[in-house]
């Protein structure tokens, strides 16, 4: 019948279904439906029957009516005008008794993306929203989502997302599935709104839901629940536990989500933990399991897995078997197969491992087989008591002359060599029976640097190296520029010209060291070489973390984060795992005992000492500050403890409520507000906050290092964000047009948050100013100075590249008032090693005035006091990676040299470094005696 509508469909005329879309007979009505719908499908155009179709919506058979929106659905956007008129079709079915019909209705009008009738959809989506049926809801929820997409303004406008916030609390799980679904998309496109507010009580519905609801509504909410940060390792362990049931489910796209949100929640329960143990063994099975379907699924599992046992290999640690390769997996299999294998290797299994690979070494696939030989050198550089095993392994399969098996492990054993030198030297014979087999460039290059080497361990070194030279000119760069290397351990100045400049640079520079100085010579190029790492092709640790926030997705499978394949992304976000943090430090948690006074008995949290690379700049293994910072004289030295007695009994004061026993400095200032909350406030003559302090322009590339374009700039914190403020000048005789900037990896994650819009061309001798905001989630490493910046520019012309400094005050951010009994508790807990202190010279502002200012900067006094005619100033810093500094500035009214003390957890190098620009905010130019002792990490 199938093929008979088709056949018939292709044939007859518009004029004839035209005829059958118009009869009064309903069979003959809904036949001719079918055949446009058929002609539609087949790529026929019948938009010319659109007026004729839509008159078929007026009637009461279900099937006929589906046919009809699937016509609207396709022809709706071309033909926008007569799409209107199923606007009334639309508003009456939404009413109708029959919910299929009510939900169809629905459905069909957010799917026909035509402005027009988009402000026609909101009652009856608003309708829908509340209706009795939970079928309509549910699809009344995707359908916000799909508004949204088309005009985004008027469903905030029309309070729908309110609705379907609302709609998480529903009692329908399939309800709530399809509600969290379109929250989630909506939230893509609006990365810095908390849309979902997830909070436990929401959790714990989303979690009841979880049972109940469908396999692909089960995927929307465990991955909502894998963007959820627990308040401490109790309800980590709880959503855990709920969690783990979905690991048995049939579908693999559930069993990964669970997968992720377990990966995420482990990272906060205590290792020791009994149940920590307990969930690495439940893992496990669930993720063999995907290894038993076709070859596809197969893939995707894998590469998960590999991103899994990069970050815990103990989950895997006893299924090694369920990895090795089976004879008719795609050879895409094969090799993801091999990498995970040699991840897992260890000293307990290593001997299974080797054997399997000893014998991959043996298929008729070359690519695998190549892959399996550099497998066996990465065992031995992973595990240094099989090293003699795979290197007898190596020399078996040299021993089988089959060409790219010996070439390879040629490649092999030179990294052999290089993990562990001085030790399997006797191979080098069997290698050099092999010299004249090899053609490959990265063997001949291994065999030349082998020979290089130990030349004194050969006899006839001389002659291999002379043997290599005779083709010198047709060789690859790789091959001749170790040539150039290895011939000059020898001493030999006879290395032929080279059409390749950077060879021929070489080689003139170590001509230049052997005439000018051979014992240096020697020590350059014979100086101890690192020894390679054990695991060479690990993900940086940053990516991984959060790659494994992303498992289950394309990101998962790519190993590359969304935003470097998802063109225009701008609502994907940068995703970290969640630091370790025991359940009685939660600030969540309820404080553990109160006094009659309703104050707490227990002493004021210490910030916690961060342990990551972003939280903790002593990772970054800093140098000490120089040893030229000079001595504080003993006169300017602080004579008492000011915060050891002073502020505790100032606080105590505050608590009691009085004022009898305040100092002179805060005597006549009334609280503001009343009570302890403000009895440190700077309302009383400290002033509202001026700004944040903007250094001047600098010209970062001049025009004669950039084709001439030259790029000045500066840095500014501006709405709470991170702002590079560029001017672009053309002075060039040519346009300039498509910009683009990239940031090099950097101590504080520095990375643009957009691209660089540069909308019009620019012109000759023409200069525009651009903003780019920037933010903290880019790639983090140690640069030098801290706050190096390395830019690319690209353009039409050409790439270019300059280095500047940006101020870390950009980085203090707004949220870094202190509490008072919290500063009081951390300046104690903070070790005297870690205080730095420093003289200011030539300072003429008043405590008031400095305070104005540096809090315009996010430099937050969080208390003020005065003793013996010196005003002491207690402030508290917060840098965006969480780093806490505390700051004591004394200023005595009889001199302009003021002492400022600097206590942080960080590093003292890092200390200095803030101090510099901590100075710098008072814009008073008494960094002259500053500068020439604080030297930047």
């Amino acid at each position: 019948e199938t093929n008979k509508l088709y056949c018939t469909s292709v044939k007859c005329c518009i004029f004839e279904l035209k005829a059958e879309l118009n009869s009064d007979k309903k069979e003959k009505k809904k036949e001719a439906v079918k055949k446009v719908i058929a002609s539609m499908t087949v790529g026929k155009d019948v938009s010319a029957l659109f007026p004729d179709v839509v008159n078929c919506m007026q009637t009461d058979n279900l099937e006929l009516k589906k046919l009809v929106y699937l016509y609207l659905m396709n022809y709706a956007k071309s033909q926008p005008d007569m799409a209107i008129m199923a606007v009334n079709t639309f508003v009456k079915d939404c009413e109708d008794p029959n919910p299929l019909i009510r939900a169809l209705a629905v459905r069909t009008m957010g799917c026909i993306r035509v402005d027009k009738i988009t402000e026609y959809l909101c009652e009856p989506l608003r309708k829908c929203l509340k209706d009795e049926d939970p079928y309509v809801r549910k699809t009344a929820a995707v359908c916000v989502a799909k508004l949204h997409d088309i005009n985004a303004q008027l469903v905030e406008d029309q309070g729908f997302l309110d609705t379907l916030k609302d709609l998480i609390s529903d009692s329908n799980p399939m309800v709530v599935a399809n509600a969290v679904a379109a929250l989630s998309e909506i939230s893509e496109s609006h990365p810095n709104c908390n849309l979902l507010d997830l909070n436990p009580q929401s959790i714990n519905k989303l979690l009841t839901a979880l049972n109940e609801c469908t396999e692909w509504g089960q995927i929307f909410i465990l991955d909502c629940l894998a963007n959820y940060t627990p308040r401490d390792d109790r309800e980590s362990q709880s959503i855990c536990e709920r969690v783990t049931p979905r690991l048995s489910h049939a579908n693999s796209a559930v069993v990964l989500s669970a997968v992720k949100v377990l990966m995420k929640f482990m990272e906060m329960l205590p290792k020791d933990l009994d149940y920590y143990g307990t969930l690495l063994k439940k893992l496990a099975p669930p993720l063999v399991t995907l290894l038993s379907a076709e070859p596809e699924l197969q893939y995707v599992a894998l590469r998960n897995i590999n991103l899994i046992v990069q970050k815990r290999p103990e989950i895997l640690k006893h299924e090694m078997k369920v990895f090795f390769v089976k004879y008719n997996d795609p050879i895409y299999v094969k090799l993801e197969k091999l990498d995970i294998m040699i991840r897992l290797a260890s000293q307990a299994n290593i001997a299974q491992v080797l054997a399997e690979l000893k014998e991959y070494a043996t298929e008729v696939d070359v690519d695998f087989v190549r892959k399996a030989v550099r497998a066996i050198g990465r065992c031995a550089i992973k595990v240094e008591q099989s090293a003699e095993r795979c290197v007898s392994t190596l020399l078996d399969l040299i021993q089988t002359k089959v060409n790219y098996v010996v070439q390879e492990a040629i490649v092999v054993i030179k990294d052999i060599f290089r993990k562990y030198p001085n030790k399997y030297e006797s191979v080098i014979a069997t290698l050099c029976e092999n010299l004249d087999s090899l053609d490959e460039p990265e063997a001949r290059a291994a065999m030349i640097w082998i020979v290089g080497e130990y030349a004194e361990r050969i006899d006839n070194a001389d002659e291999l190296l002379e043997s290599f030279l005779e083709g010198f000119h047709d060789e690859s760069t790789q091959v001749t520029t170790q040539q150039n290397t290895q011939v000059l351990h020898k001493h030999t100045q006879n290395t032929p010209d080279s059409d390749n400049p950077d060879l021929r640079d070489r080689g003139y520079i170590y001509w230049r060291l052997l005439s000018t100085d051979p014992v240096a010579a020697k020590e350059v190029v014979l100086a101890e070489k690192p020894l390679i790492s054990e695991e060479t092709d690990l993900i940086e640790p940053t990516l991984l973390e959060e790659l494994i926030c992303h498992i289950g997705s394309l990101a998962s499978v790519y190993h590359k984060p969304p935003n470097a394949f998802v063109e225009g992304s701008r609502g994907v976000q940068h995703k970290r795992l969640p630091a370790r943090t025991a359940s009685g430090e939660s600030a969540e948690s309820p404080d553990a005992g109160q006094s009659v006074g309703g104050v707490s008995d227990a002493p004021p949290a210490v910030i916690p000492s961060q342990g990551d690379l972003l939280g903790d700049l002593l990772n970054l293994d800093l140098a000490p500050p120089s040893a030229s910072v000079p001595v504080v004289p003993a006169s300017m030295q602080m004579g008492v403890d000011l915060l050891g007695g002073g502020l505790d009994s100032l606080i105590a004061v505050g608590l009691a409520g009085g004022t009898g026993g305040m100092p002179a400095g805060l005597g006549g200032t009334p609280a503001m507000g009343g009570g302890l909350g403000d009895l440190f406030d700077l309302g009383g003559g400290v002033g509202m906050a001026t700004g944040s302090y903007v250094p001047p322009k600098a010209v970062w590339l001049p025009a004669m290092k950039a084709k001439g374009l030259e790029i000045s700039g500066t840095f500014a914190r501006r709405g709470g964000g991170i702002h590079m403020d560029l001017s672009l000048t053309n002075n060039a005789m040519s346009i300039m047009t498509d910009f683009a900037i990239q940031f090099n990896r950097n101590s504080f994650g520095l990375a643009p948050a957009g691209p660089l819009q540069v909308l019009t061309p620019l012109a000759q001798n023409q200069t525009i100013d651009v903003s780019l905001p920037l933010n903290t989630n880019g790639p983090i490493m140690k640069m030098e100075p801290l706050n190096n910046l390395q830019v690319a520019v690209k353009n039409n012309i050409d790439v270019f590249y300059f280095s500047c400094q940006y101020p870390i005050s950009l980085l203090f951010v707004e949220d870094g008032k202190m509490d008072r009994q919290v500063f009081l508790a951390t300046w104690k807990d903070i070790p005297s090693e870690n205080e730095t202190q420093y003289q200011i010279k030539d300072f003429h502002l008043n405590s008031d005035a400095a305070s104005t200012k540096l809090q315009g900067s996010n430099v937050f006094t969080v208390a003020k006091r005065t003793v013996d005619a010196q005003d002491l100033l207690y402030q508290s810093i917060k840098l965006t990676n969480g780093i806490w500094a505390l700051a004591e500035l004394r200023i005595q009214s009889i001199t302009p040299n003021y002492m400022t003390r600097l206590r942080t957890r960080a590093s003292l190098s890092l200390s200095a470094s803030l101090w510099v620009q901590f100075a710098m905010l008072y814009d008073c130019g008494f960094l002259e005696g500053l500068d020439h002792f604080v030297v930047f990490p």
